[in-house]
């Protein structure tokens, strides 16, 4: 056991030397720093590191029971990364594929998307191509049985689903599902499932094309190609191109899809760091959209990635951004894995913009206050007054064409468009706390779906009135106690009680939409009132 505990010891220093060698062969400075200053350096942080030994060793030899070395290891690797910054975080082995999913671009299961609706797995989306459909489930399908477990009742959450859903590729999974009143038996052999990093793309009009991409993952440039692609086959000659909303990913996917939009030579991002000489990245002749007006739509979630993406457009004056501040993620993580399988994702350098921005957010403050930034924007009046947002002149730089923009925190858009703020009326909160929007829509839609009235698109819009969802569904949240107080709403103004309820018709078509016919559907649906989305068309149908 001793001897156990002392290998996780190990594991960290190995980790912690290994992070020193790679600073030692890409220092930054021109000059390679002296011997005597490396050995000064290293012989600083032995005593921290035996101190931290000599607690551990205490408690093994001395504590009154038997102490759990793996927890009381991960506790100290959390907190020794908790001081550094918000972004150095450790992953345990266990969690380490879950994790890197959505990035990696595939998972083994199944091959579809579900709702838990009244205790129920319902089926969403069945992935083409994807084991699932290869045995015939169906979309609307009610999963009752998983192998010999019971699918159904209160126990049944995301995570159980997952858990018993997905697995190696190549072992099959057998289930009992409800269809039309019948029960069916499906055995399905799980493979590699594909997660999308484009949600949609679609021609907006006979010339602008529409692109949204939610993160950057190892396939989000075959994916970005391909939407290209089918756009110009379409005549797309503008790109509406959408970060909303786009919480990051991986550096080189930024860089790729940056590439994408700028002429040969340009600068698209350099890191530099203590321990990291600067790395520059320059874009080549192969970019498959360097001419033809471009949008780009950005928000307070718009992160890390997108903002290197975002941030080299503007400084080249490639073309506008619109929306609102992005988030200020300019660190850089390089993922070490520790002897157990673990990982530690460990802030290395720092990116800047081709003018020289860092545009991280200050986080000396701590974590807490950190994660409290947005709300904080909230409370200043950013999201709906540009003028509360305010930048030092220190932090001051030039454009290519000589336009002023600002490093210290975000990405500021060429163009504002203030959040849409009074749609959420307290009747809105409570339907969305609530998770209405969602059970709902999916409970309709498995009642409705083989209905001649929602065969398609098309006819779903020409008959959508007819169908009376607003009414059902008010009546449906009176089932679930979410009542409307009409008194209280007489003290709301008329035009924000009124913006309210007609964003609530379309929030209800939209989640039916998705439901009957996929993602893409609810933004169809959605983008009319999309302010950002429109001012952005405005912008490139006036050849800015």
């Amino acid at each position: 056991m001793k001897r156990l505990f002392v290998l996780i010891l190990m594991a960290s220093v190995s980790f912690a030397v290994s992070a020193q060698w790679f600073g030692k062969k890409q220092q930054k400075s021109s000059k390679e720093p002296s011997a005597s200053a490396e050995m000064a350096s290293q012989s600083d942080s032995v005593p921290g590191m035996q101190r931290l030994d000599e607690v551990f060793q205490m408690i093994f030899d001395n504590y009154v029971e038997s102490p759990n070395t793996n927890s009381l290891s991960e506790t100290a690797i959390r907190a020794m990364l908790k001081q550094l910054d918000p972004h150095s975080v450790y992953i345990p082995a266990q969690d380490v594929q879950r994790a890197n999913e959505s990035l990696q671009g595939n998972f083994d299961g199944i091959g579809i998307t579900f709702q838990i609706v009244d205790d129920t797995i319902c089926v969403g989306d069945v992935i083409e191509g994807g084991p699932s459909q290869k045995v015939g489930l169906l979309r609307g399908d009610k999963i009752i049985k998983v192998d010999s477990f019971a699918a159904t009742g209160d126990s049944i959450k995301n995570s159980w689903v997952m858990n018993h859903l997905r697995g190696k590729k190549g072992t099959t999974v057998v289930l009992e599902v409800v269809r039309d009143g019948e029960h069916h038996t499906f055995h399905v052999v799980r493979d590699k499932i594909p997660i999308y990093s484009i949600d949609t793309h679609f021609m907006i009009d006979d010339t602008i094309g529409y692109i949204r991409l939610t993160r950057f993952a190892r396939t989000s440039m075959s994916e970005f190609s391909k939407a290209l692609k089918d756009l110009r086959k379409k005549g797309m000659k503008a790109l509406l191109f959408d970060l909303r909303d786009n919480s990051g990913g991986y550096l080189d996917i930024a860089c790729a899809l940056a590439n994408e939009f700028l002429k040969k030579g340009s600068l698209i991002v350099y890191t530099d760091g203590r321990a990291v000489k600067r790395q520059n990245t320059v874009a080549n002749s192969r970019g498959g959209f360097r001419e033809g007006r471009l949008v780009v739509l950005v928000n307070e979630n718009s992160a890390s990635a997108s903002e290197i993406v975002s941030g080299a457009i503007q400084d080249h004056d490639r073309g506008f951004l619109v929306g609102r501040r992005t988030y200020g993620k300019g660190l850089v993580q390089r993922v070490f894995t520790l002897k157990d399988g673990g990982q530690v994702r460990l802030t290395t350098a720092r990116y800047y913009t081709p003018s020289g921005r860092c545009i991280q957010k200050p986080y000396d403050g701590g974590t807490e206050k950190y994660l409290r930034d947005l709300a904080e924007r909230y409370k200043s009046g950013e999201m709906v007054n540009p003028d509360s947002v305010h930048f030092p002149d220190s932090l001051k730089y030039k454009t290519d064409a000589g336009r002023i923009v600002y490093g210290g925190g975000g990405v500021m858009p060429d163009v504002f468009v203030p959040m849409d703020t009074i749609k959420l009326t307290p009747f809105m909160m409570k339907l969305r706390s609530k998770g209405l929007f969602n059970t709902w829509p999916a409970q309709w839609v498995n009642q409705h779906r083989n209905d001649a009235a929602v065969k398609d698109y098309e006819t779903f819009l020409a008959n959508y009135d007819s169908l009376n969802i607003d009414t059902l569904f008010a009546q449906y949240a009176e089932s679930k106690e979410v009542i409307r107080d009409y008194e209280a709403e007489a003290s709301l103004p008329a035009e924000r009680v009124a913006h309210s309820d007609e964003y609530l018709h379309y929030l209800l078509k939209a989640n039916v939409a998705r439901n009957l016919f996929g993602t893409e559907y609810y933004y169809f649906v959605m983008r009319d009132l999309d302010r950002e989305y429109h001012r952005a068309i405005r912008l490139l149908r006036e050849g800015k």
